[in-house]
């Protein structure tokens, strides 16, 4: 009896807890009937008691729950009988049933080892809710997400610039419609591919330098060239920017890329501009450098022309050494004066600074009024700087004009190289990083500038002359180029106390100084013509007489041409000529340079040397990045012309490996 007691007490504590249980919960034996449940059961799915008790059947709650509508409309007993035919096969089954007050109960049933099954139904309708909602929110912030991001391709397809997204690898992420069309591709294409496979090889050798840099932390700007579909160029200035964690990490870098090719046309014809306006400053001080090389020459022909004996070697000597030195000096200032005239807007290269400094000092000379007293203090060789050598003699020119103006009763203008080390602190200062620099030093002892003046003469169109006498571009070109270049620009002035201007270029070894070839002091025999016939195409008869001349004192002889067309069936008529010498501008169908070109093709064997007097010939070349025949500078002398007549025919013998 007292064991009897000890188990009823068991299950009343068994029972007890499966009360606490916030689930229903039945037990059903192999014959379907009731075995044990908990008060879950018809608090939860309202079953009434009189049916909640042992040994009541499963149909009895089925019959419940089908009459009053909890599995729809329809047949009930077909309901039931169908529910129970599961039921008896005794298998594992999970389920949610929405009843009519809109509760939702999952009905979750296992089999017993000796038949039966137990089964936990759990109220589901708050989680359900709450899966809803969030499901709900999930499908409308996708929505404004999606939207957002068509914005943000509407918005970023409409800039008029490149946009894109690397990730680690480096690899497209995104691009705007602009930016994958430049690289023949489309958004959706773009996406997932490498950098390197979308902007080729050889563009993605000089960009990947600039992209590791930007996955290393840092921002970078930098421009590329690249050619259109069409075949003209495209000047690009990218910028790329770091996306990083707050712990330093990069996940990627943003790509923006802006069509500068119209920015560069404008800079260059800026740049164009101010070097002609330097041009017109140098060439009145160049008129009376060469008055004075043709009053030596005229002067001295005259002498002769008025000679009634016979003129001795020695006094004949006298008189046309001075002249043959005017003519080569005054062929040299035009060469430098032409070659400053035309530069090219962009052509950085390393250069030896003093070689540049020499040159500005060379066209400045003549064109500053003697009161000023010019000096040049540029001795090492070895400093040099990655530069546009023709913008940086506008520079030069530039402030050296400058300072004529801040002088107007004379002074001293000083120009000066040396080397500079830049701390952390100047650096910081002049906007540049620290290290070894290029100082380019531009000092005058003129009127000087308040700090007013001088904190505003780097701003565009700001001037202190007189309304018509300067653009107020002259500075802001200088201060463009400079940073443009790497480098910074700093000015000291104080009234009454002149102006320096210090230019700091990122250093560059040079690794040899100047060296510009000098002719010969001795006349080298070996280079004498044994008689082979040179034939000479020059429009201008009297040139044409003049090199006639050169060339029999050289020991060749010599049929002259009058036209192209008549070189050229010369040419290919007389297998005599070993040598071809013709001008490059010449009136008719044929200039120089297509003469050349077509006789070669016929005779492979000829030797063939161009000359002329006009420096910008060039762009006769067409497409070819440089002629491929010897060139000749007029004036010349007996010894350049030996030079270069015996370099072509040793070549067309095949006897020179030059």
């Amino acid at each position: 009896m007292e064991e009897i007691n000890q188990l009823k007490a068991q299950l009343d504590l068994m029972q007890a807890a499966l009360d606490h249980i916030n689930q229903g919960f039945t037990v059903f034996d192999r014959d379907l009937r009731l075995v044990a449940w908990n008060r879950g059961l018809y608090d939860m799915l309202d079953m009434p008691k009189d049916i909640v008790k042992r040994g009541s059947h499963l149909e009895a709650f089925i019959r419940v729950n089908a009459e009053r509508g909890e599995y729809g409309a329809g047949d009930i007993e077909g309901k039931i009988a169908r529910r129970i035919e599961r039921a008896k096969l005794f298998e594992p089954h999970y389920f949610e049933r929405i009843r009519p007050n809109g509760q939702i109960i999952a009905v979750s049933g296992t089999p017993l080892p000796q038949g039966g099954f137990v089964t936990i139904y759990s109220d589901v309708t708050e989680e359900r809710r709450r899966q809803e909602t969030l499901e709900q929110t999930v499908a409308e912030r996708s929505r404004a997400l999606q939207q957002s991001e068509d914005w943000l391709r509407l918005v970023t397809d409409n800039i008029p610039a490149l946009i894109a997204y690397l990730s680690p690898g480096p690899v497209f992420r995104f691009a705007n419609r602009r930016y994958a069309e430049w690289f023949g591709q489309s958004v959706t294409s773009i996406a997932g591919r490498g950098a390197k496979e979308v902007v080729g090889a050889e563009l993605f050798g000089e960009l990947e330098p600039h992209i590791e840099r930007a996955f290393s932390g840092n921002a970078v700007s930098y421009e590329y060239q690249r050619e259109r579909p069409d075949g003209t160029n495209a000047f690009m200035r990218s910028t790329l920017i770091p996306d990083m964690t707050k712990d330093g990490r990069t996940l990627g870098i943003f790509v923006l890329s802006l069509d500068a090719t119209d920015q560069k046309q404008a800079e260059a014809a800026l740049v164009q501009s101010q070097r002609m306006d330097a041009v017109g400053k140098l060439t009145g001080g160049l008129a009376h450098d060469f008055n004075n090389l043709l009053a030596i020459i005229m002067g001295n022909l005259l002498s002769l022309n008025r000679a009634e004996t016979p003129i001795a070697r020695t006094d004949l000597d006298r008189k046309v050494a001075p002249m043959l030195d005017a003519a080569q000096r005054g062929s040299d200032l035009i060469e430098r004066l032409l070659a400053f005239s035309r530069g090219k807007a962009i052509d950085p290269q390393v250069v030896a600074l003093a070689d540049i400094l020499t040159s500005a000092k060379t066209l400045l000379e003549g064109s500053l009024p003697s009161s000023i007293d010019l000096k040049l203090d540029a001795n090492d060789n070895h400093i040099a700087a990655l530069i546009d050598p023709t913008q940086m003699e506008t520079v030069l020119i530039n402030l050296a004009f400058n300072a004529r103006d801040a002088m107007p009763d004379g002074g001293v203008l000083s120009v000066s190289l040396s080397e500079a080390d830049l701390g952390t602190g100047e650096a910081e200062k002049l906007g540049v990083a620290p290290g070894h620099y290029a100082l380019v030093s531009v000092r005058d002892t003129g009127i000087g500038m308040d700090q007013e003046t001088r904190l505003k003469i780097f701003e565009p169109f700001f001037t202190t002359k007189s309304f018509g006498t300067g653009s107020g571009l002259g500075l802001s070109t200088v201060y463009g180029f400079i940073h443009q270049s790497g480098g910074a620009i700093d000015v000291q002035s104080a009234p009454g106390a002149g102006t320096c201007f210090s230019i700091y270029l990122p250093f560059t070894q040079c690794v040899s100084g100047p060296g510009n070839a000098s002719e010969p002091s001795s006349w080298d025999e070996t280079l004498k013509g044994e008689g082979e016939l040179i034939l000479l195409a020059e429009d201008d008869p009297s040139v044409a007489q003049a090199v006639t001349d050169q060339l029999q004192r050289l020991g060749y002889s010599v049929l002259q041409a009058e036209s192209a067309e008549d070189a050229k069936n010369l040419a290919l008529t007389l297998p005599d000529i070993k040598c071809l010498l013709s001008d490059i501008i010449m009136p008719g169908q044929l200039n120089g340079l297509a003469l050349a070109r077509s006789i070669r093709k016929d005779r492979p064997d000829l030797g063939i040397a161009l000359m002329t007097g006009y420096t910008d010939w060039s762009a006769l070349a067409g497409k070819q990045a440089s002629c491929e025949f010897t060139v000749l500078a007029k004036p010349f002398s007996d010894m350049q012309l030996a030079e270069t007549i015996t370099h072509v025919l040793s070549s067309a013998n095949g006897t020179d490996g030059s």
